[in-house]
C-alpha cells in the first residue's frame, strides 16, 4: 500500500501519519493546514483533478481523508483543465450536507482508482471500547440524557446537520451546527458566564433548538420543568447510515475544558463511532476537572 493523506486542520492527520511505518504523502487543502505536520503537496479544490493525476503518477493506491475543512467557494479563475469535468459534482458537494459532500468526494477518488482508508483503520486506538474511561462515573440520570442525545443526533443526522448535542435532564439545550462542537460549547459557556440562563440568554438559538426538538424529539419537552443551569452532558455519535470512512465525530484533549466551561458534568460518546484523540491526555484532563467520559454501547439501556 502506498498511502496519501488528504488533510484538513487539527491534530488527527499528524497522529495518523505518525502511526504508519512509512511516512504517507501529505496532501493539504490550501488554507486548512494540519497541526504539526508539513505538507508534501498543497492543492486547491479547483485543482483536484490535477491532484488525482499526480497521485496516480506517484504510485499512490490508498487515500485517507482526515482533518477538518470548511467549504471553500470555487474560483473559476483557478480552475484547471483536469478539474473542469468534476465541477458539477464539486458544486453539488458544496451544497450538500457533510456526509453527502464526503460521499461525492470519496466517489471521485474511487473512480480515479484509489481505495479509501479510514483514519480509525490506520490508527486503531482511536475508537475506545465501551465503558467508563474516567475515575468518575456517570449518575443514573445520565442514562436518560444519553437516550435523549441518541434520539436527537439521529434526528439531526437524517437532515445531515450535525453529530453532537447538549442535554440536561430530558431537555436538549443546544445542537451542533456548521460551526462545530467547540462553537456550540463556547456559546453555552458565554451564556453561563453572563448569568442569563441557558434557555433565555440566547433567544434566537434557543428558539431554533426548541423548533428542532418539536420536529424530531418532541418527547424531550414533555417535562415542562425549568432546565438546570449546571450538569448535563455533551453527547456525540455518528449520523445514521453515515459512511464511516471519513468524518467520524471526534473529541480530544481540549474537549474537557470546553465541557467544564459550559457547566456540564461529563461526556457521552457512542462506542465504535467517535474517535478520541490523545486518549491518555483527554482522560487525564477529564479526571482533573471531575468530569466523566462514558463510551456508551448503542445497545445500552
Amino acid at each position: 500500500m502506498s498511502l496519501a493523506l488528504i488533510c484538513g486542520q487539527g491534530r488527527l492527520p499528524r497522529l495518523v501519519a505518525g502511526a504508519q511505518d512509512t511516512r504517507p504523502l501529505v496532501c493539504v487543502l490550501a488554507g486548512f493546514e494540519p497541526d504539526g505536520l508539513s505538507a508534501d503537496l498543497t492543492f486547491h479544490l479547483e485543482t483536484l483533478g490535477s491532484l488525482l493525476a499526480d497521485l496516480t503518477a506517484r504510485g499512490v493506491t490508498d487515500v485517507c481523508l482526515c482533518g477538518a475543512i470548511r467549504r471553500p467557494p470555487i474560483d473559476p479563475a483557478r480552475l484547471d483543465a483536469a478539474t473542469a469535468p468534476l465541477v458539477p459534482r464539486l458544486q453539488q458537494a458544496l451544497t450538500s450536507g457533510d456526509d453527502g459532500a464526503l460521499r461525492i468526494v470519496m466517489t471521485i477518488f474511487e473512480e480515479a482508482g484509489f481505495r479509501i482508508a479510514a483514519a480509525h483503520q490506520l490508527l486503531a486506538d482511536l475508537l475506545p471500547a465501551a465503558g467508563v474511561l474516567t475515575l468518575k462515573s456517570y449518575a443514573p440520570q445520565t442514562v436518560l440524557e444519553a437516550r435523549v442525545g441518541d434520539r436527537t443526533v439521529a434526528a439531526m443526522g437524517v437532515r445531515d446537520t450535525g453529530q453532537a448535542c447538549v442535554v440536561r435532564g430530558d431537555i436538549v439545550i443546544a445542537r451542533e451546527d456548521a460551526a462545530g462542537t467547540d462553537a456550540m460549547l463556547a456559546r453555552l459557556a458565554r451564556d453561563r458566564n453572563a448569568g442569563g440562563g441557558d434557555l433565555l440568554s440566547n433567544p434566537i438559538s434557543t428558539a431554533g433548538d426548541m423548533f428542532g426538538g418539536l420536529l424530531g424529539d418532541a418527547s424531550d419537552w414533555l417535562s415542562g420543568g425549568a432546565t438546570p443551569t449546571e450538569g448535563g452532558i455533551l453527547f456525540k455519535a455518528p449520523k445514521p447510515g453515515q459512511d464511516r470512512r471519513a468524518d467520524l465525530p471526534v473529541i480530544g484533549a481540549d474537549t474537557p475544558d470546553a465541557v467544564a466551561a459550559a457547566g456540564l458534568a461529563g461526556i457521552v460518546i457512542e462506542a465504535n463511532g467517535v474517535m478520541v484523540l490523545d486518549r491518555a491526555r483527554t482522560v487525564a484532563r477529564c479526571d482533573d476537572l471531575g468530569l466523566f467520559l462514558w463510551v456508551r454501547d448503542k445497545a445500552s439501556p
